[in-house]
């Protein structure tokens, strides 16, 4: 009796996973070809690609954008204003794809749909980190904030993971939320200690801490890039991981995964993404929230397919804020971040309202 129950529990762990993965695939029949909505998603991420270009102070038609990028002339106006928008557009593609993958791979990490590189201190972290080095150490550039906000990142997340996982349920989704929350405010706390001590430090960080894309050239996207693209391939190589952590830690195991080395490994990934994009665009928040819940609409729970979409979308969602930015106050400019939190509060009150912070 007892040798038929306990080899009785992976075969039944097998069928559990196997009726969830056939629920999905039957759940997600109707919404079409996923492949032609990528193609769609990829079409959106070019407008706003071609938007970022082309509208601004000085707003010029997409004829002139092209004629700048296909037959440059130094002499012209306004394709000179056009090449000084390329380097702030490519941030919000790189910068845009770190925050929706990681934003992604957080909520099948945590099994979490409220986690967000904003919402589970990571940016407090990263932001901290990058205060102290400024006001210590006196650290300026892209290429010294990159190192503190990996720190900063994955001290903040190992932290938050600790916090959730003490008493009896461990970590939670609820939990981790909660955590995150706490954290964040004690963080940025510490941070308003030392900005508001050292003038110098509040000047070096007031416009990086709201977060966005303009003023960036082409050294600061380059000594980003190649974390960018390590993170990212972490991420991306973590789908069907994330697919199994998705239907409980029990199954997963009972598939064959190492729970532990699957998420540390994704947490890295995570970590270099956040540290990354937050180093070079600063702590904006909400795009890793939003656009992985919009993207689901289209592909279901399986990550083989939110993970790709998230990457394409959240780098449009980045760059049509930016664009929107520019224009809503002219001759002023409304930094990302905070056109980001304008629509991405709303989506996260309506997401608490619905109660989905429970369950994934």
């Amino acid at each position: 009796m007892t040798t038929r129950t306990t080899t009785a529990r992976p075969l039944s762990r097998q069928a559990t996973a196997t009726r969830a993965k056939a629920g999905n695939d039957a759940g997600t029949g109707h919404r079409g070809n996923r492949a032609a909505w990528l193609v769609v998603a990829v079409v959106v991420l070019a407008v706003a690609c071609a938007a970022s270009l082309a509208i601004g102070a000085r707003g010029m038609s997409l004829g002139t954008v092209w004629q700048a990028l296909t037959a440059f002339n130094p002499d012209d106006g306004n394709h000179a204003v056009v090449h000084t928008r390329i380097p702030r557009t490519v941030l919000g593609l790189v910068a845009g794809a770190a925050l929706g993958l990681a934003g992604a791979a957080m909520q099948g990490v945590s099994r979490n749909p409220l986690a967000d590189p904003g919402i589970m201190g990571v940016n407090a972290g990263a932001a901290l980190a990058v205060v102290t080095g400024i006001y210590l150490f006196g650290i300026s550039g892209a290429s010294g904030y990159i190192w503190l906000a990996f720190i900063g990142a994955g001290t903040a997340a190992v932290v938050v993971y600790l916090i959730a996982a003490m008493g009896r349920e461990g970590a939670t989704p609820v939990k981790l939320a909660l955590a995150g929350a706490a954290l964040s405010a004690g963080l940025y706390s510490l941070m308003n200690v030392i900005l508001v001590s050292s003038q110098d430090t509040l000047d070096r960080f007031r416009f990086w801490q709201v977060g966005g894309i303009a003023g960036s050239d082409w050294s600061v996207i380059l000594s980003g890039l190649p974390f960018l693209s390590a993170g990212a391939l972490i991420v991306l190589g973590s789908a069907r991981t994330l697919n199994g952590l998705a239907l409980g830690d029990d199954v997963a195991r009972g598939l064959g995964q190492n729970v532990a080395l699957a998420r540390g490994v994704t947490s890295l990934g995570i970590v270099l993404l956040c540290g990354s994009a937050t180093a070079l665009a600063g702590p904006i928040g909400f795009v890793g929230l939003v656009v992985p819940h919009a993207v689901r609409f289209f592909t279901g729970p399986d990550y083989r397919w939110i993970l790709p979409f998230s990457m394409v979308l959240a780098p449009a969602l980045l760059l049509a804020s930016d664009v929107v930015g520019r224009v809503v106050l002219l001759p002023s400019e409304v930094p990302a971040g905070i056109m980001t939190a304008i629509v991405g509060a709303p989506v996260f009150v309506w997401l608490v309202r619905r109660g989905k912070g429970a369950s994934l």
